[in-house]
């Protein structure tokens, strides 16, 4: 068999490893943003609806105010309203 018509089987074996490993990349990513669209459930990050230590909502790096002052805001990775004096388990100071 010569060279040019011999099949290359390390590169292929290399060529398939990489399109697979892209593919489980692509799939992560896919999850993680379904995950944080949906958002985890108060109960998981034990959200409260006043501060603790001094920490509350408006202050984490992951809230997002409400486009009006005065109600409640959203969060990263919380799912529903959130309350700018709110706190969880999440709280992570801006910065």
């Amino acid at each position: 068999m010569s060279e040019l018509t011999r099949p290359n089987g390390r590169r292929a074996l290399l060529k398939t490893a990489a399109g697979i490993s892209a593919g489980i990349a692509v799939a992560g990513i896919a999850a993680t943003q379904t995950a944080e669209a949906a958002g985890m459930a108060k109960s998981a990050v034990k959200y409260q609806d006043k501060p603790k230590d001094g920490h509350q909502c408006d202050g984490c790096a992951l809230y997002i105010p409400a486009s009006s002052s005065g109600k409640d805001g959203r969060c990263k990775a919380v799912a529903g309203a959130i309350s700018p004096k709110g706190w969880c388990e999440l709280w992570s100071p801006k910065s």
